[in-house]
């Protein structure tokens, strides 16, 4: 199967490039970019390199998938373990405070700003045609759009810069700004994006894969009024205490289920557009080597294996389907499902996905083998029935010779604890178990390929004393890994680039899900573009249509109708669903705190293996024990990241997030 690789579509100008300081309302950066204004959108190249700059700002410290020097929240929730100190250890003890990862922080303002300008001016440049224009605004405004949602996504409510720009002529103290409402913030991302919609064409082409369509734009529109809707803004009295210079309160205080309506109305746009739809990769009917396996058919259902997707698995491979949206097998432009994206950016292994997967992948392979998951997270997947694991009753013992040749357990090879065996799809297409097989499929030599992985301590993966190179729960990642993926002097193979995938139909679908069962009575919402308008309520077969085709696609049943009928049993799915399907896409870290989940499973000891145990105790070793140097904790402080002192004294009107210093 080819590997395909996308385009580097977002470039780097150096001259154009982040300094280390926050100066998104310096008046000297003001005055000193107004001498060339006229030059910069006078010419298309110059107005293109602007444009790309601000593209830039989505990169390291707004990527959503990468290393966790750019990408903490990714790696911090419930369900994934790094095997590093530093930030990480900070964040999950709650060690942290002002002045951390500000980054984030300025690096978007200074986008809003770069587009602001450029939406000013752009206009008067005659080397564009006027559909170029609309197109080139469209995702100026896109992005502007997307950097408030990105800041609004960690600090909470932000304040929003005038469109037009600030007047170098005042003061600071005059063009200082305090916090917007989230209400505010909601209203305008949405016009914004709405706006973009409008301007932005619904496809793209190959080599402008990582631009904004009218589908992100809407389905970004979709998530911050999630947002607005979710536990943490909805009525939330316990945010009381964070407001805005005059005493505001920024985080509504009323409970107000219309949000709800106007999130699901929001995700209905998205998929009323027709363009996405989940991808599946065709039922392959024998075996083209061990990194391409046969087809492993989930257990028979009387309609699911009996239909074709989207209401059955008879011509899909869920294992193949799932996997491959992550792994590389596919351009962006290849993925019907793949709504935004950055593209394979940032692919050294400091950066983006590439520095993921290589935190991902063994020793062996040339990898740092610290990136592992949780025990919770590997018991929160399905059996491949659809019905849930239970330790208590679940398969012991080891995978026999005799088994492994007669692949009694497919997936599972000789040696491996069966607790591993007859578990969904995306199991082995996320979780590389202790004994997974990891194929190395492009390592020159063949002694190289199809290795057992083993993490039990004395092996070269297991615990060691001396270095952070071990998971310390004894359970790795495969997700995001090709089978094809090696490196490494000995085996001269390569780490393939992959898409990231910022936003994803499976996503929207839901969202969709997730918003109508809040519902109590039935709503009138207009679409979008006002052109009709949606009856919303907690319609059964509706809410169906989102979830059962995520869970089809992954190889389990969809859910029975008493749980479509019990608004609680359905939210609990919900949020399973999101665990398992949205793995390690830097969404749960973020679903668990607008549900005010956080608490509770975020304040819970990290479960996993007895790392301490050798293959001459393999038993004890997959009895679950707590990962004692792991720390945990969560706060009400712990739901917002904290403001700079720096900043504050800068902004006058700028609040603390509750439960954080203040500067005085």
């Amino acid at each position: 199967m080819k590997i395909k690789n996308t385009i580097l579509i977002l470039i780097f100008i150096p001259i154009l490039g982040i300094s280390s300081c926050s100066d998104y309302l310096s008046v000297d950066r003001y005055f000193k970019d107004r001498q060339s204004m006229e030059r910069i959108f006078s010419s298309r190249d110059y107005s293109e390199e602007w444009l790309a700059n601000a593209y830039f700002y989505l990169l390291s410290h707004n990527l959503e998938m990468g290393h966790r020097r750019f990408n903490l929240s990714n790696l911090s929730s419930d369900d994934v373990v790094f095997n590093e100190g530093g930030d990480y250890a900070k964040m999950k003890a709650g060690e942290y405070g002002p002045g951390w990862l500000w980054e984030a922080w300025w690096q978007s303002y200074r986008g809003i700003r770069q587009a602001s300008i450029f939406l000013q001016h752009i206009e008067k440049n005659p080397e564009f045609t006027k559909e170029e224009i609309t197109d080139l605004k469209g995702q100026a405004r896109f992005l502007r759009a997307y950097f408030y949602w990105l800041l609004v996504r960690r600090y909470g409510p932000v304040p929003i810069l005038p469109d037009e720009g600030i007047d170098y002529d005042e003061s600071y103290d005059n063009i200082s700004l305090p916090r917007n409402t989230m209400e505010e913030c909601t209203e305008y991302i949405s016009n914004e994006m709405i706006q973009a919609a409008k301007d932005l064409p619904i496809d793209r082409d190959r080599r402008s894969a990582a631009r904004p369509t009218k589908g992100a734009a809407l389905a970004v529109r979709a998530k911050i009024y999630l947002y607005l809707a979710s536990p943490l803004y909805n009525g939330n009295k316990e945010m009381a205490d964070f407001i805005d210079d005059k005493g505001q309160c920024v985080i509504p205080q009323e409970y107000d289920e219309t949000r709800w309506a106007k999130a699901a109305a929001a995700s209905l746009d998205v998929i009323k557009l027709g363009k996405y739809k989940l991808y599946t990769a065709t039922r392959r009917v024998t075996s083209l080597s061990t990194a391409y396996p046969a087809t492993i058919e989930p257990p028979y259902h009387p309609i699911h294996s009996e239909s074709n997707f989207p209401l059955g698995w008879a011509d899909l491979d869920p294992f193949e389907s799932y996997r491959s949206v992550f792994n590389g097998e596919l351009y962006a432009i290849e993925n019907p499902e793949l709504i935004f994206t950055r593209g394979d950016n940032q692919l050294d292994q400091e950066y983006g996905i590439t520095a993921l997967v290589i935190h991902q992948m063994p020793q062996y392979a040339g990898g740092f083998n610290c990136h592992g998951i949780s025990g919770k997270q590997c018991d929160a997947y399905a059996m491949n029935d659809g019905t849930p694991f239970n330790r208590e009753t679940s398969l012991k013992g080891f995978v026999t010779k005799e088994e492994a040749e007669q692949e009694v357990y497919p997936h599972l090879r000789e040696g491996v604890w069966k607790e591993y065996a007859n578990r969904e799809p995306r199991f082995y297409a996320s979780v590389a178990f202790n004994g997974a097989l990891w194929p190395f499929a492009s390592a020159r030599e063949e002694k190289y390929r199809d290795k057992q992985i083993w993490y039990y301590r004395g092996e070269v993966e297991g615990r060691v004393a001396s270095n952070e190179r071990w998971q310390p729960t004894g359970i790795g990642r495969m997700k995001f890994i090709n089978p094809k993926d090696t490196r490494g002097d000995n085996h001269d193979g390569k780490v393939y680039p992959k898409v990231d995938t910022a936003i994803r139909y499976a996503d929207i679908l839901l969202m969709y899900t997730e918003a109508l069962n809040e519902l109590t009575t039935t709503y009138q919402i207009e679409s979008w573009d006002t052109q009709t308008t949606y009856t919303i309520s907690r319609d059964i077969e509706e809410m169906r249509k989102g979830i059962s085709q995520v869970r089809i696609r992954g190889g389990i049943p969809d859910l029975n109708q008493e749980t479509y009928e019990d608004q609680e049993a359905l939210r609990k799915a919900v949020k399973h669903e999101r665990q398992i399907e949205l793995f390690c896409e830097n969404q749960r870290y973020y679903d668990l705190r607008r549900w005010k989940d956080a608490p509770k499973e975020e304040g819970e000891p990290v479960y996993g293996c007895n790392t301490q145990m050798t293959i001459e105790n393999r038993e004890l070793f997959h009895q679950q024990v707590e990962v004692p140097h792991i720390r945990t904790v969560f706060s009400k402080r712990m739901y917002f990241w904290p403001i700079d002192f720096d900043e504050l004294k800068r902004n006058k009107r700028l609040t603390q997030a509750p439960g954080w210093q203040k500067f005085d």
